[in-house]
């Protein structure tokens, strides 16, 4: 693969010059620079280099990289995470480094939370709600209500006052290296937010102690949760790169099942949606989910500009992405379908609801009894251009596969538009499951924003 020290400058004439900004149309504004050259930032001082995704666009993202030392936090407890991030100005730029790996569910004082503390004091148990929503007496055809529907809400909102935690604008949000830095429990939402900056986390198993029981959802009905591990809602020139999204340690296999469904705890690992924009999302390991990732929230969602490259999936059942209404861009990715820990692979990408998908120098892994055509899906509204896609080392048509299966439901091949921010574009996949071991995902990078030079699998 390129040498991944095009993500990181090795020099910084000027703040202009690192920042270097690339219009929305691709093209790199022409900037005056000063021939005064020092040493390249650190990890938490990085910015997202020019032409890297959709991000890029414009002012590109900064993130808090303009912090002054005051507003420059290292943390390892969640009191110490809320703090930072609610410290000060909303909009005054800042950087969070995080040392060690930080338990959402817990108090001020450090003590571990379980769902029954949570439970406690709303009246709510699992029994109860089971007792007063079984269709056979509640019936399929209202979502629940009622005295046990409302304690199950309170007892979510105690946890998501815990767990979920809003970063704002201007703000990097950074592992610190050979920590083993992470949340665990934890969901950050970026909300109505420009410019922020996610790098070298690991986010594990973020479970919600109260699904909702829907039995109008589908035909079956379903257990819906609430948490994302990282949210992105309304979000603007985000990027989020070099983090491992899992599910470890409580994977979906041991969920049990009621009323004839999986009890499941786990939504999204990383969600786009609510008109977000210009995002990159690069370096990242996906591994052992189901609903990975939801670019648009619904059918008649807006912007949604999104930049995937070289990230890893492995374990992942769907979404990865399910794409609607917007442009995303996918380059240099490593797809492995193979089962892992019990999460059996249903599709890849999925683009409907007219989005215009973009797919190029990808590789999927499959097994040998796997089909081409289950790779993607759609509603027959949206589109994929692919081109130098591999599947087990050869050339694939995707889109021709699935739609020689699915000929009501027919992907378009051709989108109407050209990605042209793609730093980095490998124009062949064939070396990514080598290399992609060595630099995606939590843990690889050093100080200095440099890789560590050894593979770090994924738990």
């Amino acid at each position: 693969m390129s040498d991944p020290s095009h993500r990181r400058p090795r020099t910084r004439r000027t703040a202009v010059l690192v920042t270097a900004s690339v219009a929305a149309a691709g093209a790199l504004s022409v900037l005056p620079l000063t021939m005064t050259a020092h040493a390249a930032p650190d990890l938490a001082h990085a910015v997202l280099p020019a032409r890297d995704g959709w991000a890029a666009s414009g002012k590109g993202a900064t993130g808090g990289s303009a912090a002054g030392a005051s507003r420059v936090f290292t943390v390892s407890s969640r009191a110490e995470l809320a703090k930072a991030l609610n410290s000060g100005s909303r909009t005054e730029p800042r950087i969070i480094r995080v040392r060690g790996t930080i338990d959402a569910n817990s108090d001020d004082t450090g003590r571990s939370l379980r769902c029954e503390d949570y439970a406690k004091g709303t009246g709510y148990s699992l029994a109860s709600y089971l007792k007063a929503y079984d269709p056979a007496a509640w019936g399929r055809s209202e979502v629940p209500s009622g005295t046990q529907e409302s304690a199950r809400a309170a007892a979510q909102r105690k946890q998501a006052e815990r767990i979920v935690f809003e970063v704002p604008p201007n703000t990097t949000v950074v592992g610190v290296p050979g920590t083993g830095a992470g949340l665990t429990g934890g969901s950050l939402r970026v909300k109505n937010a420009d410019n922020v900056i996610i790098r070298n986390l690991t986010f594990a198993d973020v479970h919600d102690c109260f699904p909702l029981w829907d039995p109008t959802d589908g035909a079956d009905g379903n257990w819906n949760s609430a948490y994302d591990a990282l949210s992105l809602r309304g979000a603007t020139h985000v990027w989020a790169d070099h983090n491992t999204f899992t599910d470890h340690p409580r994977f979906d296999q041991a969920n049990p099942r009621h009323f004839g469904r999986e009890y499941q705890v786990h939504d999204g690992a990383l969600d786009i949606t609510n008109a977000s924009d210009l995002v990159t999302v690069s370096y990242n390991r996906f591994a052992d989910h189901d609903k990975t990732m939801l670019i648009g929230s619904n059918d008649k969602d807006t912007k949604l500009r999104v930049t995937l490259h070289h990230n890893i999936f492995q374990g992942t059942v769907q979404r990865a992405p399910l794409a609607r209404v917007g442009q995303v861009h996918l380059y240099n990715n490593l797809f492995d379908t193979t089962e892992r820990n019990g999460y059996a692979f249903s599709y890849s990408i999925s683009s409907r609801a007219r989005a215009q998908v973009v797919a190029e120098y990808n590789h999927w892994t499959l097994p040998k009894d796997g089909k081409v055509s289950r790779l993607l899906t759609g509603d027959g509204t949206g589109a994929l251009a692919g081109t130098g896609n591999l599947v087990n080392g050869r050339g694939a048509d995707l889109v021709a596969a699935y739609n020689a299966e699915n000929p009501g439901k027919r992907i378009r091949p051709t989108a109407n538009w050209r990605p042209a921010l793609s730093a980095g574009l490998e124009t062949s996949a064939a070396g990514l499951p080598v290399s992609l071991g060595r630099a995606a995902g939590a843990g690889v990078l050093t100080a200095s924003g440099g890789l560590a030079g050894r593979a770090v699998p994924a738990p």
